[in-house]
């Protein structure tokens, strides 16, 4: 039972980011995208930039922003080049790496650019 709340409030928290990116102008691409590296929470599009983001959801935002670790960064870095590698401009793609931070009242922090390079 627990497991099951767990993974209901984190798909919350999802929806609730992504209303947020899509209410500023992005384009939803996929939710949970799953390739051979891992997975990524939500992938979206603003102009030729994808944007990768890793959503926490904690009691406050500096808890979720802990719970992200080196392997994880990685590991989703990982992903996005392989998702990358499967568009037509390739690893040419503009690509950033976003947390977004949800507290235990659903506010929403996203934090640009948080663990990747322009």
């Amino acid at each position: 039972m627990r497991g099951r709340v767990a993974y209901s409030a984190g798909c919350m928290a999802e929806e609730s980011v992504a209303r947020t990116y899509i209410q500023q102008g992005h384009e939803l691409i996929a939710e949970r995208w799953r390739g051979r590296s891992g997975e990524i929470d939500l992938i979206l599009r603003r102009g030729e930039e994808y944007i990768f983001v890793e959503v926490k959801k904690s009691s406050s935002h500096s808890r979720a922003a802990e719970r992200i670790g080196g392997r994880q960064i990685a590991r989703i870095c990982r992903a996005a080049l392989e998702f990358c590698g499967r568009l037509p401009t390739g690893m040419m793609t503009a690509m950033r790496f976003d947390a977004a931070l949800v507290d235990q009242f659903g506010r929403v922090d996203i934090v640009e650019n948080a663990f990747g390079m322009n």
